[in-house]
């Protein structure tokens, strides 16, 4: 179990993983003592960690690791800042943040965490610290996605098919669009607890994506054609996409499909975008744009505009925990997001 403290020896409680393959095998995630993270220079910001979420790049960073190599994952977390660097301009000691860091760097599966001010944003003031840990990810995620890819604005109209709706990106993206556009939601979810949770959300229109007649749910909600997708579950679907996106359209994808057809979406002129949240920091491409991000998401939250998307909570922030938040993961049977938190 985490504890509350960096120690006298200058260590810090954290979880980690020794080897990659199955949640199940004893080194995947594992109780340890690390050191320290070192005193915050430049624009870093060193955090206490109050609760971390648990997202499919934390089960695909862990299976893929290699035996003996000690990581520490997670990328989504709340705190509170205790110490800042010298360039730190944004934030200071006592400052309740929340943010998902650069997967670059050591994650939030441990008690202290270095991360750069200007992919952190302010804990929305109506939220613990588990349901702001639900959101930073997901939230930067389909924020990129719709306003940064598909430019949508306050008068952006038309309709969008959301595949994966249910989950962390796509239950964040319906608020989004129905909150902030004029956009029609087509939200696919097939059991009945994913369409309890996507109808909350607002979608106008829930479809089975296991339904034989999938397709023409599609066009029977959008006769001429959806205008934009959002999937998060590519493969295999291009063959559909050239029929239910109408001549124009566009699509942006967050899955790791390498191998789709994209020329098949020539003939209509379809375009395809990529959204990848870790862009910004692994190339330092403009990363405060995401702390404003963040600080628009917490505005929006505090307004009662937006709700944390957190469906279920595990405590306290140790190896068990994480182990089944990547169990529920790992199932594809996750609704909204699954937080594991310190106890308050």
């Amino acid at each position: 179990m985490m504890g509350d403290e960096t120690t006298a020896s200058g260590t810090i409680a954290a979880v980690v993983s020794r080897a990659g393959g199955s949640i199940d095998g004893p080194e995947s995630l594992v109780d340890a003592t690390i050191p320290a993270p070192g005193d915050p220079t430049g624009h870093d910001l060193l955090v206490d960690v109050r609760a971390v979420s648990v997202n499919p790049v934390d089960v695909k960073r862990r299976a893929a690791g290699a035996a003996g190599q000690e990581r520490v994952l997670g990328w989504d977390a709340a705190g509170t800042v205790v110490a800042v660097g010298d360039e730190v301009t944004l934030f200071q000691p006592g400052d309740e943040v929340f943010y998902a860091g650069s997967i670059d760097r050591p994650g939030s599966y441990a008690r202290r965490q270095l991360v750069d001010e200007r992919i952190v944003g302010r804990k929305p003031t109506t939220l613990d610290f588990a349901h702001a840990a639900a959101l930073p990810l997901t939230s930067l995620t389909a924020w990129e996605a719709l306003f940064d890819k598909l430019r949508f604005d306050a008068e952006s109209t038309g309709s969008m098919l959301v595949l994966g709706a249910a989950g962390g990106v796509g239950s964040i993206l319906i608020q989004f669009v129905k909150e902030l556009t004029g956009v029609r939601v087509l939200a696919s979810a097939s059991r009945p607890e994913s369409r309890q949770w996507v109808e909350s959300l607002g979608a106008d229109v829930i479809l089975d994506h296991h339904a034989p007649d999938f397709e023409q749910q599609i066009l029977d909600a959008a006769p001429v054609g959806v205008d934009y997708v959002f999937t998060a579950q590519s493969r295999g679907r291009i063959p559909l996409f050239t029929k239910v996106v109408r001549p124009f359209g566009q699509i942006v994808a967050i899955d790791d499909e390498r191998d789709l057809d994209l020329f098949a979406l020539k003939d209509k002129a379809i375009s395809w975008h990529w959204e990848a949240m870790f862009a910004r920091s692994r190339h330092n491409w403009d990363p405060i744009a995401q702390h404003r991000i963040l600080e628009s998401i917490a505005e929006l939250i505090e307004a009662g505009r937006l709700r944390s998307t957190l469906t279920r909570t595990l405590s306290p922030v140790n190896a068990a925990n994480l182990r089944e938040a990547h169990r529920i993961i790992e199932s594809g049977r996750a609704v909204g997001k699954i937080v594991v938190a310190q106890p308050d």
